[in-house]
């Protein structure tokens, strides 16, 4: 099995997490520059901004970076009834806490999926291409295939790896429950494999034969070489990096971060319509209390886009989807270069 450092033309087998709204082009190049791989993510957003950040990465950094896709499919029926439920309860709760609210039109909303940007990342030349929530199409895998460009699935399971191999992946990312931010899972819509890294890494490692990427709860020199004797090639962390200086989370999100203990992070589907671990805050605890049919992640995300850019602007954390994992708490201020450094040395001799 080639070496994971060769394939990705990294010095050291440490990923930084792509995370949609903490992650920068800064934060990226940073741990790019320091030997590590940065991860630039464009998940949902259009060809003409991916570009955009692209090429905000390249001007900080000539070494290799990935960018990170999400794979999932559009939802295969829109129910407005549900829609409209959810859109009575979110407007109760804004006048109850006086945030502004305006109705949508589910016809009106538009969503970019990932195919949309396969010309984007091929013309810039990006040499690595992460992606989760389900499996790149034959053509867009060969497409890459054909241009050299590393390709990196989420997996969650042992059933999901093997999809991923199958289906051409160069590397695996094993996330593991305890990892913050989106379960990656794809081969089920209703429920998500609940289970840890230090059980899942060794079964992956037993059903496939690609490099491993270790996903979830890694913080110090005894997980990081925990996760090697388990048999991932590298290390991904995520939450370590919520309250870098070159992070885009708000101040409220990064003092939650620093802030957590081993029981503030739960699973939830309220934000979005996915299941995701996060700080526990008030929506949370609303959404769960009233019970209802949370819609499809997309048509969620795009319900609550204005109650949480409000609560972005005004600091307001209950309100905010605050994705953290289960050892965020032993993060701590510090740049994206010094964190990754602090990594470095953590991993086990050569």
């Amino acid at each position: 099995m080639a070496d994971l450092k060769t394939i990705l033309h990294i010095d050291y087998p440490i990923v930084q997490a792509p995370m949609l709204g903490v992650t920068t082009p800064a934060m990226v190049a940073a741990v790019s520059n320091a030997g590590a791989l940065g991860s630039l993510p464009l998940g949902g957003l259009s060809s003409d901004k991916a570009r955009e950040l692209i090429r905000q990465t390249k001007a900080l950094t000539d070494r290799p970076f990935a960018v990170n896709l999400f794979a999932h499919a559009p939802a295969k029926e829109v129910n407005r009834g549900d829609i409209a439920i959810m859109q009575e309860f979110l407007q109760e709760l804004c006048l109850e806490f006086n945030f502004p609210f305006e109705a949508q039109n589910p016809d009106t909303f538009q969503f970019h999926y990932y195919q949309e940007l396969i010309d984007v990342l091929l013309e810039e030349n990006v040499p690595i291409v992460s992606s989760t929530f389900g499996v790149l199409n034959e053509g867009i895998t060969a497409a890459f295939k054909q241009k050299g460009v590393v390709l990196i699935g989420t997996a969650t399971s042992v059933a999901e790896a093997k999809v991923l191999e199958q289906a051409g992946a160069d590397i695996i990312t094993v996330q593991g429950i305890e990892a913050g931010g989106h379960r990656g899972s794809f081969l089920s819509e209703d429920t998500t494999p609940q289970v840890g890294l230090f059980s899942l890494l060794p079964q992956v490692a037993d059903a496939v034969d690609l490099p491993l990427l270790a996903a979830g709860g890694i913080y110090d020199s005894r997980t990081v070489k925990s996760a090697f004797a388990l048999g991932a090639a590298g290390i991904q962390v995520g939450s370590m990096f919520i309250a870098a200086d070159e992070s885009a989370a708000s101040n409220a999100y990064k003092e939650a971060v620093l802030n957590a203990h081993d029981t503030s992070t739960v699973l939830t589907q309220a934000f979005s319509g996915r299941w995701a671990r996060g700080i526990e805050n008030e929506f949370m605890r609303r959404m769960d209390a009233k019970g209802i049919t949370i819609p499809y992640y997309t048509i969620q995300n795009q319900l609550m886009s204005s109650i949480r850019a409000y609560a972005q602007k005004n600091n307001l954390p209950d309100f905010v989807a605050m994705w953290a994992g289960q050892s965020a708490g032993k993060s701590a201020r510090a740049s994206s270069r010094d964190i990754t450094t602090k990594l470095i040395r953590m991993l086990p001799p050569n």
